[in-house]
């Protein structure tokens, strides 16, 4: 009447990248700038029946240009880093003399 007992663990591994740690992607956007590009279009349709006018159209197509994601950067994060470290943040330096 011997019986064995063995505790079994039971390890969750997702095939998603990254153990279901990475980022929801859809080609080279990220679902978040696809839903905006996708509503900027619904949106510059409308204003091209509306109103006739090419602009938002040409806003929407610009901003889906810029968020193409590579290599877990794109060209707008490159655009909000560079304009917060010229314009929005302050640069604070000191200038000593070098004692030798």
């Amino acid at each position: 009447m011997g019986l064995i007992f063995m505790k079994i663990e039971v390890i969750h591994i997702f095939i998603y990248p990254d153990n279901l740690k990475a980022k929801a992607t859809l080609w080279l956007w990220e679902l978040r700038d696809v839903a905006v590009t996708g509503l900027g279009f619904l949106l510059s349709v409308l204003a091209l029946a509306s109103w006739g006018t090419l602009l938002p159209l040409v806003l929407t197509v610009l901003y889906a240009f810029v968020s193409i994601r590579m290599e877990d950067i794109s060209i707008l994060d490159f655009l909000r880093y560079a304009v917060c470290f010229l314009l929005l943040r302050q640069q604070y330096y000191e200038w000593r003399a070098r004692f030798e």
